[in-house]
């Protein structure tokens, strides 16, 4: 499940243990993780370096059930991914975060 927290000038969204924020008066995107209770080292790109927002949809061949993540596509050809969830909240954190960036 991802949650997703709005404000004027700031967005967070939170998919497991990711953290994405995406803040206007600072213009930069920061995304936190933290693998068992260790956290990683934060990510910072520019908010103008964000040009696309997907939704990435694979089929988990053990069990079937389809597993969606938010793919956020960044000028250089790089790429951010939020974790595994099913297709209603991947959809509607990459509809929050297109609308955030006023990406069409």
């Amino acid at each position: 499940m991802t949650t997703i927290e709005r404000a004027p000038q700031r967005l967070g969204l939170q998919s497991g243990s990711t953290t994405l924020v995406l803040d206007r008066t600072a213009a930069k995107a920061t995304m936190q993780s933290k693998f068992l209770f260790w956290a990683k080292k934060p990510r910072e790109r520019p908010l103008a370096d964000i040009v696309g927002v997907n939704v990435d949809a694979n089929i988990d061949r053990a069990s079937g059930v389809e597993l969606c993540s938010v793919m956020l596509v960044m000028g250089d050809g790089s790429a951010w991914a939020l974790p595994h969830t099913d297709r209603k909240d991947a959809t509607a954190a990459a509809d929050a975060i297109r609308d955030f960036l006023g990406i069409p």
